[in-house]
């Protein structure tokens, strides 16, 4: 195995994601030297988190990237309706909602990461190593974490300095579980199976811009419109892949298409069970994100369930706190763990709250409907509510898609849109 030599960096964000991209390129436009490390030769992986939510599309006009975005392939999904039997209860609508991007964009995550790495790249103090795995820490003798050991391509070895590390690696962060930091797990009823499947011929499902969800007897999914094919998430009870996939994957296919009505046209596209992509839902959170030298954010340090699609608008929000309140302490050179505790007092009533939303909807919702209890008849209150005052869900539109406390673009990072 080669071995490089050391390298140094003022702060080594480690997972190029949502976070990590976009903590990059803030800090880079602070003129702080920043060196992203990606694991993967590229960002093309499927079923990812690909909402961006009305917060976001504002920081991008913010950061001048409002054109660049508007450029890539999207859908835009502005109500969501739990179908349920023959029922129908609207849930969220972001149609009234404030600002000039009431509605979520779907766009394949790996353009979005591509547009930030891009903008990225044209900042002098930044770059961005593929290919390239941090696979311990390095701490000094008072156990503050100095930077990290990582691979890069072709199996070479290295050490890269750094003030400040920042864990953005997600929720099964190598760098979270080499500091030793453990997080508070919740039970969760139910894990996901993602799958595409082609329209149908006759569609008029979600081209209007919703989301569903339907509930029949014990099943219940979530269905979006992707252009030219629905991404489905399927929910299961928790720990019971092994179990259901030991049916012929014709059971599922037509478990799937009685629920949204789908013929053999839509289901046939899923000829075995290696295009059911399972999840496996943990959710959890960090009581303390950082230790001398060491950050956690987005799922590294509050890992979220799947519901409402809110993980990469939070990790974005976790990256604009940041790098607003620690570019100044950077470029000296020198971040405390006060420092740290700042961003986490900043992102903790965010994250908590909608922790809190996401378990409740477990309880009223998902886990009644995989146990086949959700009665149309006998809807949980806040359902009742929400069905009876249409305000109420532009409410809920609000806070899901724009959310508690959003970060707004630092003045150092703010570009007027090119052209």
């Amino acid at each position: 195995m080669r071995t490089e030599n050391t390298t140094s960096t003022t702060c080594c964000i480690v997972g190029g994601g949502p976070a990590g991209l976009m903590l990059g390129l803030l800090l880079a436009r602070a003129g702080v030297e920043v060196t992203v490390l990606e694991k993967h030769g590229d960002f093309l992986r499927d079923f990812r988190g690909d909402t961006v939510h009305p917060s976001t599309l504002r920081l991008l006009d913010e950061l001048g990237l409002g054109e660049r975005f508007a450029a890539l392939p999207a859908r835009r999904l502005d109500e969501m309706r739990l179908h349920l039997g023959g029922t129908v209860v609207p849930l969220a609508d972001l149609r009234r909602i404030p600002g000039a991007h009431p509605y979520i964009a779907m766009v394949p995550q790996w353009d979005f990461l591509d547009m930030l790495a891009g903008a990225a790249a044209e900042e002098p103090s930044f770059s961005l190593r593929m290919r390239t795995a941090a696979t311990g820490l390095l701490t000094d003798g008072a156990g503050r974490v100095t930077g990290v050991r990582c691979t890069g391509p072709d199996g070479r070895t290295g050490e890269i300095t750094a003030a400040l590390t920042v864990a953005c690696d997600g929720r099964d962060s190598a760098v979270r579980e080499a500091a030793g930091m453990r997080q508070r797990r919740f039970d969760v009823p139910m894990d996901v199976w993602n799958v595409r499947v082609p329209l149908p011929r006759d569609d008029d499902g979600a081209k209007d811009g919703r989301v569903f969800m339907r509930s029949v007897g014990d099943q219940f999914a979530v269905t979006m419109d992707r252009g030219d094919y629905y991404q489905t998430s399927y929910l299961i009870p928790k720990g019971a892949d092994r179990r259901m996939r030991a049916h012929d994957v014709q059971w599922f296919r037509d478990r799937l298409g009685a629920l949204f009505g789908w013929g053999p046209e839509v289901t046939d596209a899923i000829t075995s069970w290696d295009d059911v992509k399972l999840l496996d839902v943990t959710m959890g959170r960090l009581e303390r994100w950082y230790r001398p030298g060491l950050l956690c954010i987005g799922d590294a340090a509050h890992t979220m369930s799947p519901t409402g699609g809110v993980g990469v608008n939070l990790a974005v929000q976790d990256a604009v706190a940041t790098a607003r309140l620690l570019a100044a302490p950077l470029r000296r050179g020198a971040v405390t763990t006060e420092d740290l505790g700042r961003v986490q007092r900043r992102r903790w009533l965010p994250t908590v709250a909608v922790q809190k939303g996401q378990l409740a909807e477990h309880e009223a919702l998902i886990r009644p409907a995989l146990a086949g209890q959700l009665d149309p008849d006998r809807l949980p209150a806040p359902f009742r509510l929400l069905r009876a005052v249409p305000a109420l869900r532009t409410v809920a539109g609000y806070l899901g898609g724009v959310g508690l406390r959003p970060e707004r673009a630092p003045a150092f990072a703010v570009r007027a849109a090119a052209g």
